[in-house]
């Protein structure tokens, strides 16, 4: 007779896993985890509670005497014009172009798709840069607004291309049996439940203008980040620049609350059972010259003037002889000052992260929200209150390469925390329970089996921190170590200076090294189009 060895009695059995599951489920919120993601917080809301303090210290004299004069009017009218203007005409192009890629027969859709996405490899300040080189009268509110909707418009286009994919027709050929028009379809089916990509990526688009400094600048178009750079240049830290970017944060939150207002409670998903209907392309019919048209020319305009201006620039500036040294050089720093941004990033990116998948509730959702509300905040003004900070306070970090990384780490946490909270939400904790049920210790759990699980998330947000920081130019004006050089700052200094043909190389690479992030987008949004 087989004879099996029992390690227990079976209540004692179950009573040994219910210890071991609550001895894991309790490590997930450990003291030392909930310390750092409050610590994170914390140097997420830094620039925001600096405006705060500041405020409150000159007293409402100081602020009325600072905020309540005519050149605060005129920037506030030339911000305010300048983003409802392009958030309008993003709308409209980005709307249009996921509707042809999306819904209608338009051509080698696959094509149009990877070309409509592929001008946010380049920067907005580079797409300046190559505009007003061969248009130099565009210093205007014309052309301000249509280099920066040319810049801007696939952070609308992406949603929304996504949000069409994912519509039941179904609803859409019930609205039509029912005797509607496509026009009608589109406004009462349709467009309801592209709402909330509609305002995410409006909202994007109106967050990066106000943040926009380098685009703006070459275009003499001013606004109050133009504007405080100005006053910063003049005055170091005086109260004018602080003023002004307190007045900046507000839009930013005005911005932030109106667009959760607008975007409701409602929901649109499907809740029933079954697979949804492929789409039926709508034929264009004699309109595919037309739209082929309109598309190419987006297309020239978002992505082929930059390219060939490039192109035009290095080919003028062959005559003067490249210092490879020089480009080589300052490739090298910013890869580096990339690299260790995006490894500080990700990695206090991490108990964010944990805590807002195992540890749910209305602490860690605000830990969360803190570093997305401290990221809306533009880099002119985290560089502003990082300066004023550092030298109030530690006059030996000013100007050194853990102040420029703290600035990195304030405006690209999220994209790093969403990407570790999303490989979070896939990796179950029934590992992490076995493990603690086995004896084995936190700090060997984290590295022998938390991290492996999640290391392709990691991995991701580390990617989009290094190509945000491959491109940055703001924070890195203000808080770069002397003698430290980037491509943006070296491209941004001879641009400045007149001098194309030898910003053109530090562009070219720019947008060489932006172009992966671009073809992962692409990539991951194209499945499900045909040709």
């Amino acid at each position: 007779m087989l004879h099996v060895d029992s390690p227990g009695p079976p209540r004692e059995q179950a009573d040994r896993g219910s210890r071991a599951s609550l001895r894991g489920r309790a490590l997930r919120r450990t003291p030392l985890t909930l310390a750092l993601a409050v610590a994170v917080a914390a140097l997420a809301l830094l620039p925001l509670g600096y405006i705060a303090w500041y405020t409150a210290d000159i007293g409402w004299a100081g602020v009325r005497e600072l905020v309540f004069r005519p050149r605060v009017g005129e920037l506030l009218w030339n911000t305010t014009r300048l983003v409802v203007g392009t958030v309008a005409c993003c709308a409209v192009l980005g709307l249009a172009a996921a509707w042809l890629v999306e819904r209608s027969s338009v051509p080698a859709r696959r094509v149009w798709h990877v070309l409509l996405v592929a001008p946010l490899a380049v920067p907005a300040f580079v797409n300046s840069y190559a505009w007003i080189s061969l248009l130099p009268g565009l210093d205007t509110y014309a052309g301000a607004l249509l280099v920066v909707t040319l810049s801007y418009f696939p952070f609308v286009y992406l949603p929304l291309a996504a949000a069409f994919r994912g519509l039941d027709p179904a609803l859409e050929e019930t609205a039509r049996g029912l005797g509607l028009s496509g026009w009608a379809v589109f406004l009462r089916v349709q467009l309801p439940q592209l709402r909330v990509a509609l305002l995410g990526g409006s909202l994007l688009v109106a967050l990066h203008l106000l943040a926009e400094f380098g685009a703006l600048q070459m275009l003499r178009y001013p606004t109050f980040t133009t504007a405080i750079y100005d006053q910063y240049r003049a005055t170091f830290n005086g109260p004018g620049a602080t003023m002004l970017a307190g007045v900046l944060v507000l839009l930013c939150l005005v911005l932030l609350v109106a667009e959760l207002r607008l975007r409701g409670r409602r929901g649109y998903a499907r809740t029933g059972r079954g697979a949804a209907r492929p789409v039926r392309p709508v034929a264009l019919g004699s309109f595919t010259a037309p739209v082929l048209a309109g598309l190419g020319a987006l297309v020239a305009l978002a992505l082929l003037v930059p390219l060939g201006s490039l192109g035009y620039w290095m080919l003028a500036g062959a005559a003067t002889p490249l210092d490879w040294a020089a480009l080589a050089g300052t490739t090298g720093t910013t890869l580096a000052l990339a690299a260790a941004a995006a490894v500080g990033t990700t990695a206090l990116a991490l108990p964010t992260g944990w805590l807002a998948v195992r540890a749910r509730g209305r602490l860690s959702t605000l830990l969360e929200r803190s570093t997305y509300l401290g990221s809306a905040v533009p880099g002119i003004v985290v560089a502003l209150a990082l300066v004023t900070l550092s030298v109030r306070a530690t006059p030996w970090l000013y100007q050194t390469v853990p102040v420029l990384l703290a600035a990195y780490a304030i405006l690209f946490l999220p994209r790093a925390i969403v990407t570790v909270r999303s490989a979070v939400e896939q990796t179950t904790p029934l590992y992490d329970d076995v493990a603690a049920s086995l004896g084995s210790g936190a700090g060997d759990r984290l590295r022998r089996v938390t991290l492996p699980l999640l290391a392709p998330g990691i991995g991701a947000g580390a990617a989009l921190v290094f190509l945000a920081v491959v491109t940055e130019l703001t924070a890195t004006l203000l808080l770069a170590p002397t003698g430290t050089t980037t491509l943006a700052t070296a491209f941004w200094s001879a641009s400045s200076a007149l001098e194309y043909g030898a910003a053109a190389p530090y562009a070219v690479v720019m947008v060489l090294l932006s172009a992966p992030a671009t073809v992962l987008l692409s990539s991951d949004a194209r499945r499900g189009l045909t040709t």
